[in-house]
């Protein structure tokens, strides 16, 4: 019963000892970056810039929900700044009107997700 023990323990360490060895030879590769430069936002004139506020039916939570459509709004082209509340179930968004319209952030809105989760309503510019 000894020498099986023995057996699996020789066996167990020779396979940390492997594993241990490959390891280290992955970290010796030379390593690439790539280098993303953030995307610079196109400056809105400020006799273009509207402000659009709106009530958004169906979110769940803070963290998932409203702080996604809010980087989703942020991530438009034409969009100066977007804030999302989800105690209030609205969200206002400054945005370049020769650049978006209205109907163009509802459709980003309620397409995020699986597309059947949010509703837009009561928009006011």
């Amino acid at each position: 019963m000894n020498f099986p023990k023995s057996i699996m323990t020789i066996m167990l360490a020779s396979l940390m000892f492997v594993g241990c060895k490959d390891k280290t030879t992955e970290s010796n590769m030379p390593v690439t970056s790539k280098t993303e430069t953030p995307k610079v936002k196109k400056e809105i004139v400020a006799a273009n810039l509207q402000t659009a506020s709106f009530t958004i039916k169906g979110m769940s939570c803070e963290i998932g929900c409203a702080k996604t459509i809010e980087e989703e709004l942020n991530g438009l082209d034409g969009v100066k700044i977007a804030a999302v509340n989800f105690k209030k179930e609205s969200a206002t968004v400054s945005f370049d009107k020769t650049v978006l319209t209205p109907e163009e952030l509802t459709k980003v809105v309620e397409a995020t997700a699986d597309g059947k989760t949010y509703k837009v309503s009561n928009m006011k510019l």
